[in-house]
């Protein structure tokens, strides 16, 4: 199961382990080299192991260098897929629900190892499905926004029901356009809940200055969670 920590790669994960129609192996996510974080949800490894132990699954970790090219992302990415192939893994699962360019990146790149793409909650209504991850008792908290498109309110809430009311009409349930990240505390497949504390929240920006493209700037914050 690619892992992100956040609520669509753990819903995806209890569809598939409730279907039955797969083995799930483990769990497989990528982290900032030196920081030892995902990157666009800011969570230090330590919470991602404390979910694979409550999961009760097995969580292989791959590290990137920052200012990494696509190309060396990828001959990476493709290097850890054949050693995992070599484990009798046969395919990958993802949390991806609307937007095709991505699920056809991870379909071509899984296909030059002959690894199959699942995507258990492809195409379906962002806001039933959001209801429905509450309602399952998936429990998570909201650690990164971005500010274009979110008030600096919303960092840090509870992903519940009220939070999903407060949501502008524009912006997608599930965060499905990058507008929101989740972190993932507890949930019907977990054993038991990730016991955190919060720290400082925490503003990074991002900007394109290439005259090759169109130059864009964002503003994310992200709060700052830490294992107990």
């Amino acid at each position: 199961m690619s892992w992100s920590s956040g609520k669509d790669a753990a819903y995806a994960l209890y569809k598939l382990q409730q279907a039955k129609e797969y083995h799930i192996h483990g769990l497989f996510c990528t982290l900032d080299k030196g920081q030892k974080r995902i990157s666009m949800h800011g969570i230090h490894e330590s919470l991602l192991d404390a979910q694979a132990k409550s999961l009760n699954l097995p969580l292989e970790k791959l590290y990137f260098p920052k200012h990494l090219s696509m190309d060396e992302y990828g001959a990476l990415m493709k290097e850890a897929l054949l050693q995992l192939k070599n484990q009798d893994i046969h395919g990958f699962a993802f949390g991806d629900i609307l937007l095709e360019d991505i699920k056809t990146y991870r379909e071509e790149q899984l296909a030059t190892v002959k690894m199959d793409a699942v995507f258990p909650l492809w195409k379906e209504n962002t806001k039933e499905l959001a209801r429905e991850m509450i309602d399952s008792g998936l429990k998570a908290i909201v650690v990164a926004i971005n500010r274009k498109v979110l008030n600096d309110s919303f960092v840090g809430r509870e992903f519940n029901k009220s939070f999903l009311n407060d949501l502008p009409d524009d912006v997608d349930p599930c965060g499905e356009n990058g507008e929101f990240h989740t972190f993932v505390y507890d949930g019907p497949n977990f054993q038991y809940p990730i016991a955190f504390e919060r720290g400082e929240v925490v503003e990074r920006s991002y900007a394109s200055d290439s005259e090759t493209e169109e130059s864009w700037d964002t503003s994310f914050l992200f709060q700052e969670l830490f294992l107990k």
